[in-house]
């Protein structure tokens, strides 16, 4: 008899880790998708047709966390999105191949504004020389396609390019400076009209560039923040 209860508690408990679990994870996927749907609003992720963008809560359990309203770590990761430049300029807009911030010991500030405060955030974003190539091209205005390709030497927060092809007529064949500061990119172009744009990116209040180079697939900006304040506003500003 003592041997059957044994079992019975057994199986009892095994099926309410099972239940738990399957509860816990249900409840992080739909939290998963409510964060990615604010910071798809707050920041302007995912403003494309073949933009991917996707935040992941981590650590088990979930449950606990969200009852303390505390992560441990927060993953985000968006891919394909459109900016434009300040100016809004026509033909100016730059797609970002994929930006990803891990952040650290996030606290829920405020249930019903929807905000949240990380004590922490690193990450990395990527621009092809694919889609610096055309929106070099598009600013230029006159002459063949410009290409943009890796340049030796990076200097902190500006990473030097290759440009070549025709501006206004003229073979150009240049080295330029794609500039990563605060929250915006510059680049600038000796021989290119119109080359000195300026974009900002939408980024968490308190993240900014910290360094950016070169690399043999696209130029790669590293980002850091302290403090960060998620949900507050829209470019950090």
């Amino acid at each position: 008899m003592r041997r059957r209860w044994v079992k019975v508690l057994v199986i009892t408990v095994v099926v309410l880790a099972v239940l738990f679990t399957a509860a816990d994870r249900v409840a992080v996927h739909y939290a998963d998708k409510e964060a990615a749907q604010l910071a798809e609003e707050k920041y302007g992720y995912g403003n494309t047709t073949d933009g991917h963008l996707d935040v992941s809560i981590e650590g088990f359990p979930f449950l606990t966390q969200l009852a303390g309203e505390s992560f441990g770590h927060v993953a985000l990761t968006a891919s394909r999105f459109s900016i434009d430049t300040t100016s809004n300029i026509q033909g100016g807009y730059l797609h970002i191949d994929r930006l990803h911030l891990d952040l650290r010991d996030v606290r829920v500030t405020s249930l019903t504004a929807r905000s949240a405060e990380a004590n922490l955030a690193t990450g990395t974003m990527t621009l092809s020389y694919e889609e610096l190539s055309g929106v070099l091209t598009r600013l230029a205005g006159h002459g063949g396609p410009l290409q943009v390709s890796r340049a030796p030497g990076s200097n902190g927060q500006a990473a030097r390019v290759k440009v070549s092809g025709t501006a206004g007529g003229t073979a150009l064949d240049a080295t330029g400076t794609l500039l990563a500061q605060g929250t915006e990119l510059s680049l600038t172009v000796p021989g290119v009209e119109r080359a000195g744009m300026v974009w900002r990116v939408g980024l968490p209040e308190g993240v900014g560039f910290e360094a950016a180079r070169a690399t043999a697939d696209g130029v790669e900006i590293s980002l850091v923040g302290h403090q960060v304040r998620l949900g507050s506003s829209r470019f950090g500003t």
